[in-house]
């Protein structure tokens, strides 16, 4: 008998499986064979099924899979290894050996596709991190986030603080202004009236601008003084060194002041330099200048929440004198300037001493506390935007 087959004969065989015999034969139809091997096979097929299911699931919900494409082969090949397990049980009773074949060379093509698609992305997948770099490389992340919210935080309160100091600042300025303007309508007026008043006691032009312009002149000192250290306060001893400075350079120990550290407001500034400014032009006059052996003591003092400013004058022959007609300096020493700061003042003439004491309420005279730091800044915030020159 001749063993080689027609061609019609091998399609035959191709197509119908009916002449092979089933492989549970080869078992010898054992019940515990059949069943150990049709078991494994449906484990296997269960277990192939699922993993490529899994994976697949995987890619539709991470977009993000690195070699997403490797994935999917390896899916479809251990699915169909799933088929061909599958296909075993089946030809325990029925040998479709054909078909078996074209499966298991569908999935050796698709083994072989994913061996070399595997080789081929060894340096890719070397080159992933691993999940110890990535676990380090997410902690630092996380400190420098954390770091960077730290210093936002930060800048965000630096801001709002000066947010803050500005709107202070701007409504500083603003009371200020109006002060200011307050003040100029106050200074204008006291001038003013100053202007009268000398013009009502002298008789000759020069005269009046010689007296006139002395008092003016202790006031624009007063306010020149505060300007300077762009504040609005100042210390009592700057007053006086700027009024009476000038004396003590000229007679040395017969003129001297002297007294605690007080920072004064500026309306107190104002009239105590008035007040001073007549005090030494009368002394220029008739003390000092009239006689070596006069003297001039000037002292302030704080005692019970009340200020005193005393002028002693001694040694020279005309304060032994009666007083003259009060004149309008006299007026501003005795009235006005105590009017200003809601206090008193009397001049006398005691044992041949001149003695000058005006008295105050402490808060009529001392610089408020609040606002110090904010006046401050302020004048810095003019200077620096606007280039105003506070001197």
């Amino acid at each position: 008998m001749s063993l080689r087959l027609s061609g019609d004969a091998r399609l035959e065989h191709v197509i119908e499986y009916g002449n092979y015999m089933p492989h549970g034969m080869c078992l010898l139809w054992q019940p515990w064979l059949v069943l150990l091997w049709a078991g494994s096979d449906l484990l296997i097929f269960l277990s192939y099924t699922a993993i490529p299911l899994a994976l697949i699931t995987v890619l539709r919900k991470r977009k993000d899979v690195p070699q997403a494409r490797l994935v999917v082969l390896f899916a479809s090949f251990i699915l169909l290894c799933g088929l061909t397990h599958m296909l075993g049980i089946v030809t325990l009773w029925y040998p479709i050996y054909p078909y078996v074949g074209w499966v298991k060379l569908a999935t050796g093509l698709v083994s072989v596709t994913t061996a070399v698609v595997l080789f081929r992305l060894i340096p890719d997948l070397i080159a992933l991190p691993s999940p110890g770099a990535m676990n380090a490389a997410n902690t630092r992340l996380i400190d420098e986030i954390a770091a960077h919210q730290a210093t936002l935080a930060t800048l965000e309160r630096q801001v709002e603080e000066r947010t803050k100091e500005l709107k202070e600042a701007n409504a500083v300025l603003a009371v200020q202004t109006r002060e200011a303007v307050h003040r100029s309508g106050n200074l204008l007026s006291v001038v003013n009236s100053l202007a009268v008043q000398t013009a009502k006691g002298t008789q000759r032009t020069e005269e009046f601008l010689g007296v006139f312009l002395g008092r003016v002149r202790a006031l624009a000192n007063a306010t020149k003084s505060i300007e300077r250290k762009n504040e609005s306060s100042i210390e009592l001893d700057a007053v006086v060194d700027e009024g009476l400075g000038v004396f003590e350079e000229i007679y040395g120990e017969r003129f001297t002041y002297a007294g605690p550290p007080l920072v004064i407001n500026p309306e107190a500034a104002q009239q105590i330099s008035l007040a001073l400014h007549e005090l030494a032009t009368n002394t220029q006059k008739y003390g000092l200048s009239a006689a070596e052996t006069a003297h001039v003591e000037v002292s302030w003092d704080v005692k019970h929440s009340q200020f005193e400013l005393v002028w002693l004058e001694y040694g020279a022959p005309a304060l032994s004198d009666e007083p003259k007609e009060e004149g309008f300096g006299s007026k501003l020493l005795t009235r006005v300037v105590p009017t200003m700061l809601r206090g008193q003042a009397s001049r006398t003439i005691e044992q041949g001493k001149l003695v000058y004491r005006l008295t105050a309420p402490l808060e009529a005279v001392v610089a408020s506390e609040e606002g110090g730091d904010s006046d401050r800044m302020a004048a810095r915030i003019v200077d620096e935007s606007f280039g105003l020159d506070s001197r």
